[in-house]
C-alpha cells in the first residue's frame, strides 16, 4: 500500500471517528418500567467490583460472600456520599438562581462525586467489617481494583447522558454531543428533524479518557499486589494515588460548571490533597507494617470472631473436635492417675508385709511378756492388739497355750 493510499485510509477513519455522536437516548422503557442507562452503568460497575473483590478477598483467606455482606453497607453509603459531594461542589443547578433543589435527588440524571463516594463508602465498609470481624485495611486492598473498574464502567453513564465532555478537539476520537432534554432524557430534535448538537464540537471525550485511565490503574494495582505482596491498605493507597494523577489532568480538560479556587477547579485541589495523603500513608505503612497480613480478620491470632448466636458448620465442627480432644485428654489423665494410685497402693501394701516378716520374732517375744504381765496366765489363748508406730498399722498376734 502506497503512502498516499495509507494517508487516505487514515483520513477516512479519522473523519468517521470524529463523526461518532453520543447516544440520542439515555433512557429506555421496558413496558412501564424506565431503564436509565446511567443507572445501568453504575449497577454494572458495582457487580464487577463485588465479583472481583470477593475473588481477591477469598485469595487472602476470607470467607466466600463476605464481600457481599459488607457491600450491603458500603454501596448505599457510597451512593449517598457521592451525591452529596456533587451537589455541594456543583450547587448551581440545584440551589442557584434558576436551580431546582428537588433535582438534587435525581441521581439517575448523573452527578456522583468520587471523593464523597469513597469517604462515606469507607464508613459503610467500616460498619460492615466490624460486624463481620474483618480488617478494614485488608478489605480495602481486596476491593480496590474492583472499585476503580466500577469507575471505568460508570463513566460510560456520562456518555449516555451526553455530559462531562472537554473542550474542542480535532483529534480522530473527538465526539459530537447532543443537546439533551433532562426531563425525557432524549436529544432535542431541531427544525431540520435531526437531533441538535452542542455547538463547538467535536469535543474531548473526557469520560472516555478517565475510563481508560481507570482500567490502567486496576491493572497496576493487581500487578503491584502480586509482585510486591502489598498489604495493610497499601493496594488501596496505590489506587487512590494513581487515580488522582489521572483525574488531575483530565479535570483540566473539562468544561462543565464547577467551583474554582485560586484559579483551579475544586476537584483539582481535592485530587492534590488526596494524592499527598495516599502517598504519605503508603510510605508510612511500608515501614510500619511490611508484607501482608497473616489473616483478613481481627482478633487474637488472626482468628475470625464468631458473631453471637451465629455459629456456622465450621464452628460446630471445631467445637465438636475440641470437645472430643478434651474428653480424650481427660481419659488419658484418668488412666494415668489410676495407674499411679495402683502403684502407690501396691507399695504401701508391700511395706507392712516386709515389716511383719522382719519383726515377727521380736513382736512374738514382746507379746508374750505383755500378756503374762497383764493376766499372769500363760495357759489361756488370748488375742492382743499392739499398735506398731513405725508402720502405722495394728498387728494382731495370736498365742497358743503352751503344754
Amino acid at each position: 500500500m502506497s503512502f498516499t493510499a495509507a494517508h487516505q485510509v487514515a483520513s477516512t477513519a479519522a473523519s468517521y471517528l470524529a463523526d461518532i455522536p453520543s447516544p440520542t437516548k439515555a433512557r429506555y422503557n421496558l413496558g412501564p418500567i424506565p431503564i436509565r442507562m446511567y443507572a445501568m452503568c453504575i449497577l454494572a460497575g458495582i457487580l464487577v467490583a463485588v465479583w472481583l473483590g470477593d475473588k481477591r478477598w477469598r485469595a487472602r483467606g476470607g470467607k466466600p460472600q463476605e464481600v457481599v455482606d459488607i457491600a450491603i453497607w458500603a454501596v448505599p453509603f457510597g451512593l449517598v456520599g457521592g451525591r452529596l459531594y456533587h451537589v455541594i461542589t456543583t450547587s448551581g443547578p440545584y440551589f442557584g438562581a434558576d436551580g431546582d433543589w428537588v433535582k438534587a435527588f435525581y441521581v439517575w440524571e448523573g452527578g456522583l462525586g468520587i471523593w464523597g463516594a469513597i469517604a462515606l463508602g469507607a464508613l459503610g465498609a467500616y460498619i460492615g467489617c466490624r460486624r463481620r470481624g474483618a480488617s478494614l485495611r485488608t478489605f480495602a486492598d481486596s476491593v480496590a481494583p474492583g472499585i476503580v473498574l466500577a469507575q471505568a464502567l460508570g463513566r460510560w453513564g456520562n456518555w449516555f447522558n451526553n455530559e462531562l465532555y472537554g473542550g474542542h478537539t480535532n483529534l480522530p476520537w473527538g465526539l459530537k454531543v447532543h443537546v439533551m432534554d433532562t426531563a425525557t432524557q432524549r436529544a432535542i430534535i431541531g427544525p431540520d428533524g435531526k437531533p441538535e448538537l452542542v455547538a463547538g464540537g467535536p469535543f474531548h471525550p473526557t469520560f472516555l479518557y478517565e475510563s481508560i485511565w481507570c482500567v490502567g490503574v486496576a491493572v497496576l494495582c493487581i500487578w503491584a499486589d502480586r509482585r510486591f505482596k502489598l498489604g495493610y491498605g497499601r493496594v488501596f493507597a496505590l489506587y487512590v494515588a494513581s487515580y488522582t494523577v489521572g483525574r488531575f489532568w483530565i479535570e483540566s480538560l473539562r468544561t462543565d460548571e464547577a467551583h474554582h479556587f485560586l484559579g483551579m477547579r475544586l476537584n483539582d485541589w481535592t485530587a492534590i490533597l488526596v494524592f499527598l495523603g495516599a502517598v504519605a500513608y503508603f510510605v508510612w505503612s511500608s515501614k510500619k507494617y511490611p508484607g501482608q497480613e497473616a489473616s483478613p480478620y481481627l482478633g487474637e491470632g488472626g482468628a475470625a470472631p464468631v458473631a453471637e448466636g451465629t455459629e456456622g458448620a465450621d464452628g460446630v465442627a471445631d467445637s465438636e473436635d475440641a470437645a472430643d480432644a478434651e474428653v480424650d485428654e481427660n481419659a488419658e489423665g484418668s488412666e494415668a492417675s489410676d495407674t499411679a494410685d495402683d502403684e502407690t497402693v501396691g507399695e504401701q501394701a508391700a511395706e507392712p508385709e516386709k515389716l511383719d516378716a522382719d519383726s515377727e520374732p521380736a513382736l512374738g517375744t514382746d507379746l508374750d511378756k505383755v500378756e503374762t504381765e497383764r493376766t499372769g496366765d500363760t495357759g489361756d489363748t488370748d488375742v492382743a492388739e499392739v499398735p506398731v508406730q513405725d508402720s502405722g498399722a495394728t498387728v494382731k498376734a495370736e498365742e497358743s497355750s503352751k503344754p
